[in-house]
């Protein structure tokens, strides 16, 4: 359990070491850095009169595609490489943190662990495997506004919201540990 924790803390701290800076992509062979995708896929922009929906992006995952519901209003960020073949998913939503703490517990079935009070860091995490596993698989939620922050930014320059006061980070066991969930 305490490599559990230490994990996730350490996942969080690589997301994003300073609030407020937007996180840059692992790099990746064969590509020059200046080339790095910031995110998966290009968000799709509403008319200026028209609210964006929640999911707009059109290759933003879907909860099969990642083996973990999607919290319904949260709006896909970025998805990163993780390592040893696993990949983390960022969503962003408005909703509070401890409302989503709530849905992920009823959803999952699982209490999860309060891993840090301030921020508020709570995780839901399935068996970790060290050898085959860079992360654990699960999901985190994350209170982007403790400490007077304003939230997490929104990566598109422009784009509603701003700011994202709760952050889900979403890491699927890699396609050969998967197994079904407890």
């Amino acid at each position: 359990m305490k490599r559990l924790v230490a994990a996730g803390a350490l996942v969080w701290t690589a997301v994003g070491t300073v609030v407020g800076q937007t996180p840059q992509p692992f790099p990746r062979a064969g590509l020059p850095s200046q080339e790095l995708p910031g995110r998966v896929g290009t968000p799709t922009q509403a008319p200026p009169s028209t609210p964006a929906p929640a999911l707009a992006d059109i290759d933003a995952p879907t909860a099969a595609a990642v083996g973990f519901p999607i919290y319904p209003t949260a709006t896909f960020l970025a998805s990163y490489d993780a390592g040893k073949g696993q990949r983390y998913y960022l969503f962003g939503t408005m909703a509070p943190f401890e409302d989503l703490v709530t849905y992920y517990r009823t959803v999952l079935r699982d209490r999860g662990t309060r891993v840090y009070e301030e921020p508020g860091t709570h995780m839901f995490s399935q068996r970790f495997r060290e050898e085959t596993m860079a992360f654990p698989p699960g999901v985190t939620v994350k209170d982007w506004t403790s400490g007077g922050s304003l939230g997490y930014p929104n990566p598109t320059p422009g784009a509603e919201p701003e700011r994202f006061p709760t952050v889900i980070m979403i890491v699927p066991p890699p396609p050969e540990a998967a197994e079904p969930r407890r």
